[in-house]
């Protein structure tokens, strides 16, 4: 699931709360070892995805780097061809 979670910083546009959001949602899914939780632990699980959030936002608004920011069509086309040399043309 982890792996599953993207880069957020340094990229322009900025991540978004949306995008924030699906990699806290991934974090705690791997933390927990659940994707859905059971009823009981519903309000413990989004209230720690609530909580990752807020100190992901905050970690990704406060780093700083030289580096100029990627632009995330080309980074997005990159992975897709290392993608297609790594597995192939896999569309049937």
């Amino acid at each position: 699931m982890c792996r599953n979670i993207k880069t957020l910083f340094n990229y322009e546009p900025p991540a978004t709360e949306e995008e924030v959001r699906a990699s806290a949602l991934l974090f705690v899914r791997k933390l927990s070892g659940t994707a859905k939780p059971s009823k009981i632990n519903e309000a413990v699980f989004e209230r720690a995805v609530d909580r990752v959030e807020v100190v992901a936002r905050e970690l990704i608004d406060s780093l700083v780097t030289p580096a100029p920011a990627k632009n995330r069509e080309i980074e997005a086309a990159k992975a897709k061809s290392r993608s297609a040399k790594r597995f192939g043309n896999q569309s049937a």
